[in-house]
């Protein structure tokens, strides 16, 4: 089976790249309030722009393809003058460090966990720095969509169908990387509930998911995660907005004086 996976990965790899060139979606004054929003242990999500982004939004029904965990500027790793601030498992290199402008031609979104302590914090993105130099897992790639694609076999042979991933340590991809830097704190993403009934009335008991069964749409759907909104943290005024039309006619009143006073000396 050794040699169809290394085909698929070679796939996989290919469909990576962009589908056409994209140009940046975000104003400056949006680029800056998301460099001020950010904060530790937060999740950025990314609408990337490849074919294989593309087939993981159609298959997870979701805007997003990806996910890195923002853990602040590493000391001492830098692209130029920006610092690192991100943590990601990505198709080409495995678990890597980035800086934010490689994302700012992507939408994104901040998924910010509540209530999660300082101490907690540090310790998820200490088990994400950590974590820096293992390797993509493709097969959790093919059978995560192979668990979410539909198709008309029945759950439970679909479960025993399902191998999530390849089960080597130092394989991982984006979003079990943050899950697993959760987990390690015991911070809820979408956990299964059970109900059970006690002598003292009846409760729910929370069981963690496989890590390897996370999609990046999972903390957009988490009750836990607080959608963040760069442009409104700033400090939002509707009033600021310069609409094109608006601006049109400003311009065209202005000239209308002038050309008035021309006509005037010409008579």
């Amino acid at each position: 089976m050794s040699w169809m996976f290394d085909n698929v990965e070679r796939l996989i790899a290919r469909l990576q790249k962009p589908a056409n060139r994209v140009e940046p979606l975000a104003s400056d004054n949006a680029t800056i309030a998301l460099r001020h929003a950010l904060q530790p242990g937060d999740v950025l999500l990314i609408e990337g722009k490849g074919r294989l982004s593309s087939s993981i939004k159609y298959i997870t029904q979701s805007t997003w393809s990806h996910s890195a965990l923002y853990v602040g500027p590493i000391a001492g790793v830098t692209n130029g003058d920006e610092p690192h601030v991100l943590i990601e498992a990505n198709i080409d290199e495995g678990v890597v460090s980035a800086p934010l402008s490689k994302y700012l031609h992507c939408q994104t979104r901040i998924c910010r966990p509540v209530g999660l302590s300082d101490s907690d914090r540090e310790q998820v993105c200490r088990y994400a720095f950590e974590r820096i130099g293992l390797s993509y897992d493709f097969k959790n790639v093919i059978d995560l969509m192979r668990y979410l694609f539909p198709c008309p076999f029945t759950k439970r042979w679909r479960r025993r169908t399902i191998a999530l991933g390849s089960g080597d340590a130092r394989r991982i991809i984006c979003s079990s990387l943050i899950a697993q830097a959760f987990d390690a704190v015991r911070y809820p993403i979408l956990p299964k509930i059970t109900h059970m009934e006690k002598k003292s009335g009846r409760c729910d008991v929370a069981e963690i998911r496989h890590s390897s069964l996370y999609a990046p749409r999972d903390f957009d759907l988490s009750p836990y995660f607080m959608v963040v909104k760069p442009t409104l943290t700033a400090g939002f005024n509707y009033k600021n907005i310069r609409w094109a039309d608006l601006q049109v006619e400003a311009a065209q009143a202005a000239v209308a004086p002038d050309m008035e006073r021309a006509i005037s000396a010409v008579v």
